[in-house]
């Protein structure tokens, strides 16, 4: 019989690995290895998150062809949505697209403004929608 290597192993062993929230047998959300959310997260683990999910946008906002040929601002306006909205709600920004698409950029920070979302994240939107219409950094 081989034996368990280390503490670590042993417990993964009884834990398991769920890549996905759930509720353990007292009810307490969990992932991972038994990880509970309850008890929140180190900056550390936000911040390796984090990472992932922006490699996630990046590959996310490659998938629009213009994507490339935008300046670094608004490259970042893009993936600030995206972030927020995931690429199905963001993809439903069809005038916006097509504004960006066409290099209005005054027309398509009006799009931004003029949208559920932009009433859902205040200063946010106004943020973006500036930067995507000057081109500057907020």
């Amino acid at each position: 019989m081989i034996g368990i290597m280390n503490s670590k192993e042993l417990i993964k062993k009884h834990e398991g690995l769920r890549l996905k929230p759930y509720k353990d047998t007292e009810g307490v959300l969990t992932i991972g290895y038994g990880r509970n959310l309850e008890k929140g997260i180190s900056a550390h683990a936000a911040e390796f998150l984090f990472e992932e999910d922006m490699l996630d946008v990046r590959s996310d906002c490659l998938k629009f062809d213009w994507f490339h040929d935008l300046p670094p601002v608004r490259q970042a306006v893009i993936e600030n949505m995206m972030f927020n909205l995931g690429i199905n709600r963001f993809s439903g920004f069809k005038k916006m697209i097509k504004a960006i698409e066409d290099k209005d950029w005054h027309e398509a920070s009006v799009q931004m403004l003029s949208s559920r979302w932009a009433d859902q994240v205040g200063n946010r939107a106004i943020e973006l929608a500036n930067m995507m219409n000057t081109g500057e950094w907020g």
